[in-house]
C-alpha cells in the first residue's frame, strides 16, 4: 500500500499514537511532513514536535487515528471539524463502528482496530475490522499503518470484543505468569534479581521458539517434558489446579465485559 501522496493525523497522542508515528516513520511508510499530532495537552505536543519533526495542532488529513479516551471521543470530533473524506482508523476500546458512524453522521469510512501495548517496542498484535462503508482499499490501509509496529488480523466486528480479551489484555496475563514465577523462586531460595532474570529470559526465548520455530505451543511443550522430570512433575500440578479452564474462563470473563461496554 503505497501512502506517499496521503496525510495522517492522530486525534490524541499519547503513547499508542507516539508508537505509530515512530513506526511510520522508521519503515518511511509517512514522511515527517505528511504526520500531524492533535492532543489537549500542549506539552505533549512540543515533545512530539521536537522529537519527530512532525506537524501539531488542528487540522486536515486524509487518514485521521482516533485514539482518545473513548469518553472523549464525541467532543474531540467536534473539535476536528468537518472531515467528510477521511479515513478514521478507531483504536478506541469498547467503541463499536456504528457508534462512531453515528457520531460522524453521513457515510464515514471507519475501520476499527486493537492493538496492544508491545506495540511500544514495534511487537504488537492488532486486530482490524470494517465499518459498513469501509472498503478493501481502507482496510489494506490501516494493515499498512498497524503493520509498522506488530502483526494485523483482519476480523468481523463481532469478534473484536473477543480480540480486545485475548491480544488486547493479553499482554497483562504474561505479566502476571512473570510475577508468578518470580514471586516461587525467591520463595525456593533466590535472590529477588537472580529469579527476575531468570524468569524474563525464560518468557523472551520461549517466546521467540514459539515464533521463529513455526511449531505448535503442544509439540514445543512436549519436546521439554521428559517422562518422570521436573517439568512433568510441575505441568501435572497445572493440570490438577486447572489452569487452561482458568485461562479459559479468564478471557471469556474479558470478553464479555468487554461487550457490556460497548453496549453489546
Amino acid at each position: 500500500m503505497n501512502l506517499e501522496n496521503k496525510t495522517i493525523a492522530f486525534l490524541g497522542a499519547g503513547n499508542m499514537g507516539e508508537a505509530l508515528i515512530r513506526g511510520l516513520l522508521a519503515a518511511k511508510i509517512f514522511e515527517a511532513a505528511q504526520i500531524r499530532a492533535m492532543d489537549i495537552r500542549p506539552d505533549r505536543l512540543e515533545y512530539l514536535e521536537k522529537t519527530f519533526g512532525i506537524r501539531t495542532g488542528p487540522g486536515a488529513a486524509d487518514i485521521l487515528v482516533l485514539a482518545v479516551k473513548p469518553q472523549q471521543f464525541p467532543e474531540a470530533l467536534s473539535s476536528v471539524g468537518p472531515q467528510s473524506s477521511s479515513l478514521f482508523l478507531s483504536i478506541l476500546a469498547g467503541v463499536t463502528t456504528g457508534r462512531i458512524e453515528r457520531e460522524l453522521g453521513g457515510r464515514p469510512r471507519v475501520v476499527r482496530v486493537m492493538p496492544n501495548t508491545p506495540a511500544l517496542l514495534g511487537a504488537g498484535a492488532a486486530g482490524i475490522c470494517p465499518g459498513a462503508f469501509a472498503t478493501e482499499e481502507d482496510l489494506a490501509t490501516a494493515e499498512t499503518i498497524f503493520g509498522a509496529v506488530g502483526v494485523v488480523v483482519r476480523t468481523e466486528e463481532r469478534l473484536m470484543d473477543a480480540v480486545t480479551a485475548l491480544s488486547g489484555s493479553g499482554p497483562a496475563y504474561l505479566f502476571h505468569v512473570a510475577e508468578a514465577m518470580i514471586a516461587a523462586g525467591i520463595e525456593q531460595g533466590m535472590s529477588a534479581e537472580m529469579a527476575r532474570q531468570l524468569t524474563l529470559q525464560t518468557i523472551y526465548g520461549a517466546a521467540r521458539m514459539l515464533v521463529e520455530s513455526g511449531s505448535e505451543p503442544a509439540v514445543l511443550r512436549q519436546k521439554v517434558t521428559s517422562p518422570g522430570g521436573t517439568t512433568e512433575a510441575a505441568l501435572k500440578v497445572m493440570s490438577e489446579r486447572k489452569l487452561m479452564e482458568i485461562f479459559r474462563d479468564a478471557i471469556a470473563a474479558a470478553t464479555k465485559r468487554g461487550r457490556e461496554l460497548s453496549g453489546g
